[in-house]
This record gives C-alpha cells, sequence and structure tokens, in this order.
C-alpha cells in the first residue's frame, strides 16, 4: 500500500515513492512546516516489529543527524506515527552510483579517483564523530547533477547487524562490498569502510566487483580468503598507482590497509595530480598498526 497523500507526525506530506531498497522504501515529500521538499526513508513493516532494532535506528540517526558536510546527504529529522518508523533527509536530485556503473560499465579512473576522494571526505568526517558506516557500497552513493558524490544511509547498517535479523537477510546486495571481518561476522571499524570503498573504486574502473559466486555465503568467503586480480590486471588504463591504492584498501589484515580515511584520501589526491607515482609516495608500504575500535 502507498503513503502517497499521507501526512507523517502531522508534518510531512508523501508526494511520491521515489526509491526501494532493502531496509526502506523513500518518499518524496513536503515539509509543511519549512515549505521544501524532503526524502522520507520509511522502514519495512519487518524492521519495526523489532524494538531492539528501532531502538538502534533512532539513536544512529540522531548521530548522523549531527554530521554535515557536503558529501553527506543531511539527516533532518526522525520519528513515527503509529507503527510508521521513518527518517528525513535531504532531497538530493541524481543518480545512485550504481545505476551510472550499469548505464555506463567502465568509468573513467580519473573520474573515479575524484568521486572515491568525495567519499573518503566524508568517511573521514563521520569517522572523526566516531559513526562508522558499515555498508558503503554504490547503491548508497548518490551524483548530483553537478557531479558531487553524497553518501547516504550512515548508521543504518550498524542498527540491523546489531538487531535480532541477520545482516545478510537484510543487505543481501552489500555482501559484495563487505570487508573480511564484516563477512566473518566480526568487529566492524574504520577501517571497515575503508576496504568497501577500495571494492567501490574496484568497480568504478574495471566495471565489475572483486570477487561474485552464485549465493552470498560464497561471496562472503571469497573476500576472507581470496586475493582480488589488480585493478590494472583487468583495465590496463588504469594507472599501477591506482590499482596500488585500490589493493592496499583491500588488504586482508585490517593493519595493513590504510591508517585512516584522511591518508587514503591524501593518496587518491597524490594520483590525480601525478599518476605516475610510486609505491611510496602512495603510501601503499606495509606498516602495522594498531587496531582502534569505533562503538
Amino acid at each position: 500500500m502507498g503513503l502517497e497523500g499521507k501526512i507523517l507526525g502531522g508534518r510531512y506530506e508523501i508526494i511520491e515513492k521515489i526509491g526501494n531498497g532493502g531496509m526502506a522504501t523513500v518518499y518524496k515529500a513536503k515539509c509543511l512546516v519549512l515549505k521544501r521538499y524532503v526524502a522520507v526513508k520509511v522502514l519495512r513493516e519487518e524492521f519495526t516489529t523489532d524494538n531492539e532494532f528501532v531502538r538502534r535506528f533512532n539513536v544512529e540517526a540522531q548521530s548522523v543527524a549531527s554530521l554535515t558536510h557536503p558529501n553527506i546527504v543531511s539527516v533532518y529529522d526522525v520519528g513515527h506515527d503509529g507503527d510508521l518508523y521513518y527518517i528525513v533527509m535531504e532531497l538530493v536530485k541524481g543518480k545512485t552510483l550504481k545505476d551510472i556503473i550499469v548505464e555506463d560499465k567502465v568509468l573513467g579512473w580519473k573520474w573515479s579517483v575524484k568521486i572515491a576522494i568525495q567519499i573518503a571526505s566524508a568517511l573521514e568526517v563521520a569517522h572523526k564523530n566516531n559513526i562508522v558506516h558499515r555498508d558503503i557500497k554504490p547503491h548508497n552513493i548518490i551524483i548530483t547533477e553537478d557531479g558531487v558524490a553524497k553518501v547516504t544511509d550512515f548508521g543504518i547498517a550498524k542498527a540491523v547487524s546489531n538487531s535480532t535479523i541477520t545482516a545478510f537477510g537484510a543487505t543481501i546486495g552489500s555482501v559484495h562490498y563487505f570487508s573480511p571481518e564484516h563477512a566473518k561476522g566480526g568487529i566492524t571499524d574504520a577501517k571497515s569502510d575503508l576496504y568497501s570503498l577500495g571494492v567501490v573504486l574496484y568497480e568504478m574502473v574495471t566495471g565489475k566487483v572483486p570477487f561474485d559466486a552464485d549465493t552470498p555465503v560464497s561471496v562472503a568467503l571469497m573476500h576472507m580468503q581470496q586475493e582480488p586480480l589488480p585493478p590494472s590486471d583487468i583495465n590496463p588504463n588504469v594507472p599501477q598507482s591506482v590499482s596500488q591504492i585500490i589493493m592496499k584498501a583491500m588488504q586482508k589484515d585490517p593493519a595493513l590497509r590504510y591508517n585512516s580515511a584522511t591518508e587514503m584520501k591524501a593518496s587518491l589526491e597524490a594520483v590525480l595530480k601525478n599518476p605516475d607515482a610510486g609505491v611510496a609516495s602512495v603510501g601503499t608500504d606495509k606498516i602495522a598498526t594498531k587496531r582502534v575500535e569505533l562503538n
């Protein structure tokens, strides 16, 4: 049943459905108080019956609402109307990065690196605020008509993974972007997001995900056990330096990945200026780091 015409919370008039996801349906709505158009994400019924999930969802949404950054979709409000639980966000005009990859197949490496820099900028701010995304994938990245990347759905994956609903059941398409520690059900921290960003950049420049199989479990096992083919082996147009950044971000051991989104962003910016940069200058040396869990 559609919600068109309904006013949620006495404030948000639902106009039309604009998207469907594994956890929610997204509607275009008008805020009757501020007289502006917004996106309202309404949780699917199977999630709202889980009280622990709803509690975590509210906590996460409120923490994400504190994030203000040009590469993050702003969260304006969170609430419920009867048994309808919703989150109100900035309405972004554009396409998901996944749609762009499906349409264009392989994307130019320079454009891809520029998009990855923007995603890393979003993660940099979130991680500094102790917020880990946990579901970075092209479906959760909107590219505006002006070419700006905006990351959405911060915090929702954490609410799912900590509830009684399994992460695999809820985010079946996400397994292609899971870090090895996420795939095995372990602790996911900021470095897990960096692995997923590596996978997203891999898909942009090659047109395919590094691991694919018939079942989510098989894909998860590949993340844990197999080494990906370097992107430059698939697409010779990808500079070795870019390929090295992706391979470093996708190290099985989190200690061998970039220390932070800031560090990965710096490497991406360096190769954009100088694609012939060597291994040392893009920071692909394997330095052991201490893991810090972000709650």
